[in-house]
């Protein structure tokens, strides 16, 4: 395997060992490699030239490690859907850290790579749909320019998982900045470990923010550090429609990456009521709520982080708070600029709220489609469900667009024309599960440049036909 280049370094590895467990992922029965991301690779700084289909199915199934690898299964907490539990990469093993060309490190985990102590009784394993859906949904969010962890590879197993139904197995190789999370901090917090806590932090700080090592105030700085990553994060979904889905405390990252596209979805008419999950029936996570949960998770970090914030907790509760409201107010104002950008306007007025707010009421009460309006706008079209409410909208609209004219590329820069529509990820995961990956390869063209219109795209820009589209988790 050293003629792919790794060049691994495995710091995580030097925390206390309390913070995970080292151990090999299971071999699997007939690895054989489904999707492989060159351009990934190439960034990554890894050669694969000379690496045949067979070879790299071994590796990226966990059957042939690189020399180097460090193969551990991280320890972590979480609030899942408001309750806290204790848990832990079940499926999941980090192989190690590649340093990129530009001296980046990046975790190369696999997903899917077998029983760990922290399984839970679960069976360790992954179907073929869900880590296809992680591939087609992470790179299209790279696309649109959303912070996400990626997808190197796919392999298939050769092995069946039991879930609902038998299903083919898989393996993904997922590339993250890092897997710190919330519910790293939680773990030591919950353990009572003032000295893992403290090392947890200097090793968050060296990994992600090297800037304020040796800082006063070093919890506090990171809390709000990690807070205005999170706010820009969430401003971002927003702006694309994207739902998460399962916005528990160990899916949030410290640097601000999306993570874990289970039972995630993109919204089609505009309602901030929108919820896909199958397992979200009080919509906890719903489109507008996104905000607010990520307030909430904030507010568990900072819980964590409370001891290393000051002695006394009381003064550690209300500095604590002040990184919490900075994230509102940044929230806020990210969207407000946003939404802006979206309706191509160059400057700030007093009365754009309401012009925002009244647009996204007609859109609601229309059943417009979100991504569909902001594209018709661009191109200054109406949207096709338009009516005699947003033709008087527009009216304003374009006496306020008059005031300060915004060139119609930095609309386009904020509106994509395409987005990983329900139905049509559905169609691609379907038949690559079925060892068909022409729709999943037509589906990624259109999505790798999701701002430009291309000939043919208008069956990818449909909204979705089903009324009662669900998704889930995959575990």
């Amino acid at each position: 395997m050293a003629a792919l280049n790794w060049r691994f370094d495995n710091s995580y590895g030097r925390l206390p060992d309390r913070f995970f467990t080292r151990l090999q992922p299971t071999p699997v029965k007939a690895p054989r490699l489904v999707l492989f991301n060159a351009a990934l690779a190439g960034d990554l700084g890894l050669s694969f030239d000379q690496t045949d289909e067979d070879a790299l199915a071994a590796l990226f199934s966990g059957n042939a490690l690189p020399d180097d690898a460090d193969p551990l299964a991280q320890a972590y907490a979480g609030h899942q859907f408001g309750g806290f539990s204790i848990l832990g990469d079940g499926r999941a093993i980090v192989m190690g850290e590649q340093i990129a060309p530009d001296g980046r490190r990046f975790d190369i985990q696999f997903k899917g790579s077998g029983p760990t102590p922290y399984s839970r009784m679960g069976d360790g394993r992954a179907a073929l749909g869900p880590m296809l859906r992680e591939h087609i949904v992470g790179e299209a969010m790279h696309a649109l320019g959303v912070r996400t962890t990626r997808s190197l590879a796919v392999v298939a197993t050769g092995e069946p998982v039991y879930r609902d139904a038998v299903l083919p197995g898989a393996v993904l190789t997922r590339v993250a900045a890092s897997h710190l999370r919330v519910g790293t901090f939680q773990y030591a917090a919950a353990k009572g470990d003032r000295d893992g806590l403290e090392a947890l932090l200097a090793y968050a700080v060296e990994r992600h923010d090297p800037d304020l090592a040796g800082g006063a105030d070093l919890a506090l700085s990171f809390l709000a550090r990690v807070a205005a990553r999170q706010a820009d994060l969430i401003v971002d979904w927003m702006r694309i429609g994207f739902i998460h889905g399962v916005m528990n405390t160990d899916n949030m990252t410290i640097s601000g990456e999306t993570i874990d596209y289970g039972p995630c979805a993109f919204m089609d008419a505009y309602d901030p009521a929108t919820c896909f999950s199958s397992i979200d029936r009080g919509r906890r996570y719903a489109f507008g709520a996104q905000p607010m949960i990520a307030q909430w998770n904030l507010a568990r970090l900072a819980e964590a982080l409370l001891p290393l914030i000051d002695d006394d907790e009381e003064k550690a509760i209300d500095r604590a708070q002040t990184a919490l409201t900075a994230f509102a107010e940044r929230c806020q104002t990210g969207w407000m600029a946003m939404m802006r950008r979206k309706l191509g306007l160059a400057d700030e007025e007093g009365e754009d709220g309401a012009l925002i707010d009244d647009l996204l009421t007609w859109m609601r009460d229309a059943g417009a489609d979100y991504t569909n309006s902001f594209d018709a706008l661009t191109e200054d079209r109406s949207p096709a469900e338009a009516d005699d409410d947003f033709a008087q909208w527009r009216v304003r609209w374009s006496a306020r667009r008059s005031r300060a004219p915004a060139a119609q590329d930095a609309m386009r820069a904020a509106n994509p024309a395409y987005i990983p529509r329900n139905h049509k990820v559905e169609e691609a995961l379907t038949a690559g599960a079925a060892g068909d990956l022409g729709p999943l390869n037509a589906l990624m063209a259109v999505l790798a440049t999701p701002y430009e219109k291309q000939d043919g795209g208008d069956v990818f820009a449909r909204a979705d036909p089903s009324a009662d589209y669900q998704t889930f988790c995959g575990t």
